[in-house]
């Protein structure tokens, strides 16, 4: 008797464990902060994060403003994806665009993202 009902835990757990596991991943990934420095000797006027993939630039999240070259931004990642791999884009006052691909914002949360020279 002690047997089956062994056997009956170990079924529910390994029914709501995956269930569990998928819902912790898709929260970390809808609402990530990460701090975004400008560490270039130019201003930043346009940045892009975009999940991998994905054929097309979404919308530029700094709008009307810029971010000064040796300052910083919170950026928040709160669009309901569940994806943790994400392109960005950088545009800079003196015309350099700077791409980055493959960028883990997981395991950036609460860190930060630098660009550089």
């Amino acid at each position: 008797m002690e047997l089956r009902a062994f056997f009956t835990g170990l079924t529910v757990a390994s029914l709501v464990i995956p269930s569990v596991l998928a819902n912790t991943s898709k929260v970390l990934a809808e609402d990530i902060t990460i701090l975004l420095e400008n560490k270039t000797r130019a201003n930043m006027t346009e940045f892009y994060a975009s999940p991998s993939g994905t054929q097309n630039w979404e919308n530029d999240i700094l709008g009307d403003d810029v971010l000064r070259s040796g300052k910083a931004i919170e950026i928040n990642f709160n669009d309901e994806r569940t994806t943790c791999i994400y392109d960005f884009q950088a545009k800079f006052a003196d015309g350099d665009v700077v791409e980055k691909y493959d960028i883990n914002i997981c395991k950036l949360a609460g860190g930060s993202y630098e660009f550089y020279d």
